[in-house]
């Protein structure tokens, strides 16, 4: 096969059990479009040749000992915030630049152990925080591929991997997964561990999935999910299937509108295709409702900011008064943000953070989801930013799961994408709501000069 590098994990998984392709094959596809492709493109950090090779001869030897595993053959990226034993992880940052972790991330040890290639580390924004990476968005060059998982979205939309990891703490997986054409799933706070990932907020750092479709974000949070008492913030909840879960509300849904605030955000461009969206949907069978949202809506964009600078301030405290020059502008200027917060104003915020969580949750009576654009506007044509989180910040502020799916094209040629909300750890459902738009819109995005 030719286009391997255009297969789904579904497929992937399947045509390497078939034979159809090896293991060995695929990743020698894959690194050589990443040599052809990332001098461009500027996805990677770390790419190790070798072990990639070695990682997939493995695979092959297990599959002729009859050893089968979830993600058998499946080439995954993980952003550079994710430790991983032997490889350097550097947050893209002058501070850990030669940092080589001992052990992997609870995350990317359950994708090995599921049979996954780790295929490299994608390049982030510092520490995941604001200031632009490298990176380039591949439906057009002179635009933001967005931040802060943007090496891991670029990498993504271009086949350069078949799935990768990133984190969102303001809106850094559903945002770049949208200006690049792909599906970003951000889950329930707490629902995969974070352990072995460099922090940048404890109360707000999810674990997030990029991927082609839907079913691919269920099949990656089916293998992660879990209490990890490695962290302190992973949640004790039960793991369901969610690829049942998912089937099962594969359903007509009865779908909550969000137009408050984000249509008033968003141009005029991105309200008409929002509202030819929801027509769409309209017309296949959903139940549309129009929503408004309670008044807690109002703080939460000023809380996520206050506890996201103030946890970064206490995290870098000790390296930044030895080395804050060493500190892009962006992150540093949260870093003393957080600084000059008292304690009580953090406190009111996560006090708040509490109250705006059960306003969500009681805003889902009578509804499956409740959808809004994925961002204002597509991708900005600057490199000196990674775009607008603020249709993310909420839902990442609240710990609801959330995903973006493409939704279709800008008259400029950029991807444009649909965002959709969920109940607290009923992920399930949410992949159920989002595979039946997925289907009904029928949008499948490729850069065209990547193809």
């Amino acid at each position: 096969m030719s286009d391997t590098y255009r297969l789904s994990i579904s497929e992937t998984i399947r045509e390497i059990e078939n034979k159809n392709i090896s293991p060995i094959e695929l990743v020698e596809t894959l690194l050589n479009r990443i040599d052809a492709l990332d001098p461009d493109l500027r996805a990677w950090v770390t790419v190790d040749r070798e072990d990639v090779i070695g990682q997939a001869k493995q695979t092959e030897i297990d599959q002729e000992r009859g050893i089968i595993k979830p993600l058998q053959g499946v080439s995954v990226g993980l952003k550079d915030i994710f430790y991983t034993a032997g490889m350097r992880t550097s947050a893209c940052s002058k501070i850990f630049s030669e940092f080589v972790p001992t052990y992997d991330a609870t995350s990317v040890a359950k994708l090995k152990e599921a049979g996954a290639i780790i295929i490299g580390k994608a390049v982030t924004t510092e520490f995941a925080s604001s200031d632009p990476s490298p990176s380039r968005n591949p439906w057009n060059l002179n635009h933001t591929p967005g931040g802060s998982s943007s090496g891991s979205s670029v990498a993504v939309a271009t086949g350069m991997c078949t799935a990768a990891l990133g984190s969102q703490t303001g809106g850094s997986t559903c945002r770049p997964a949208a200006y690049n054409g792909i599906v970003g799933l951000k889950p329930t706070y707490g629902r995969i561990s974070r352990h072995g990932v460099v922090p940048l907020s404890w109360s707000l750092d999810t674990v997030g999935i990029l991927v082609k479709s839907v079913e691919d974000a269920a099949l990656m949070l089916q293998v992660m999910s879990g209490y990890d008492p490695l962290d302190p913030r992973s949640a004790n909840e039960s793991v369901p299937d969610f690829i049942e879960q998912m089937t099962h509300h594969e359903q007509k849904p009865v779908i909550g509108l969000l137009k408050d605030f984000f249509f008033d955000h968003s141009t005029p461009e991105v309200v008409t295709h929002t509202e030819q969206v929801v027509q769409k949907l309209a017309s296949a069978g959903a139940e549309i409702r129009e929503m408004t949202l309670p008044d807690s809506f109002r703080s939460s964009h000023a809380c996520q900011r206050i506890v996201s600078n103030v946890e970064a301030a206490a995290f870098h405290r000790e390296w930044y008064q030895e080395r804050a020059e060493e500190y892009g502008p962006k992150i540093r200027g949260n870093i003393e943000m957080g600084m000059l917060v008292s304690g009580m104003d953090y406190l009111q915020a996560q006090r708040l953070r509490r109250q705006f969580r059960l306003d969500m949750v009681n805003m889902f009576s009578g509804v499956d989801t409740l959808l809004m654009p994925t961002t204002p506007a597509p991708a900005p044509r600057d490199l000196t930013t990674t775009g607008d989180a603020v249709f993310q910040a909420p839902w990442t502020s609240s710990g609801l799961p959330t995903i973006t799916i493409p939704s279709g094209l800008a008259t400029n040629g950029l991807p444009l994408g649909t965002q959709l909300a969920g109940l607290p750890f009923e992920e399930g459902p949410l992949l159920g709501v989002a595979k039946w738009c997925e289907e009904v819109l029928n949008v499948d995005l490729w850069p065209t000069d990547y193809i």
